[in-house]
């Protein structure tokens, strides 16, 4: 049986900043490098055989780094595990979000992609790396929304998760 571990990007300066990546490239900074470090040293200590990652330079910096200090030779790239679109939201935090759209900027069609949506991604993936590689040791680097979102899928009575940096919620559902 396959063993998948989910790893969250390293932390950026936008994520300091409190504002919405979701599809902008946005680079680890200096922290961020150091937490993927950080995580490699634990990783290393067992076998793992395969690395997956989203195709945003956040998380494939990441991935690149446990990766080169784990020993782990295989690294592919999906773009389907990338971060949620935040639509009109990246690169602005909430108090800008406030300003130009006011305190009811939820209800609003601001291009976001919906939660199940997101969580749909998550999912098929993880079903597909579980058929495809049987019993190997599989880490899967990708972003905030998409692993909450789809561990809130498919853990609902478990994983009671609300997803802060694109404010995901009932009012995005149907946008």
């Amino acid at each position: 049986m396959a063993k998948i571990g989910l790893i969250r990007h390293g932390i950026t300066e936008w994520n300091i900043a409190g504002r919405a990546q979701g599809l902008s490239d946005i680079p680890l900074n200096g922290e961020g490098r150091e937490q993927a470090l950080r995580l490699a040293g634990r990783l290393s200590k067992e076998p793992w055989d395969l690395m997956i990652s989203s195709h945003l330079c956040r998380a494939r910096e990441t991935a690149e780094i446990i990766a080169a200090a784990s020993g782990i030779e295989e690294h592919l790239i999906d773009e389907r595990i990338c971060e949620m679109d935040c639509g009109q939201l990246e690169g602005l935090n909430e108090a800008e979000w406030f300003a130009r759209w006011g305190p009811d900027w939820r209800s609003l069609k601001l291009g976001i992609e919906k939660a199940e949506d997101v969580s749909r991604r998550g999912k098929l993936v993880l079903e597909e790396l579980y058929t495809r590689y049987g019993d190997k040791k599989i880490l899967v680097v990708s972003h905030g929304a998409l692993i909450g979102l789809t561990l809130q899928h498919l853990l609902p009575q478990v994983h009671h998760y609300l997803h802060k940096e694109c404010f995901a919620n009932p009012a995005h559902q149907n946008q």
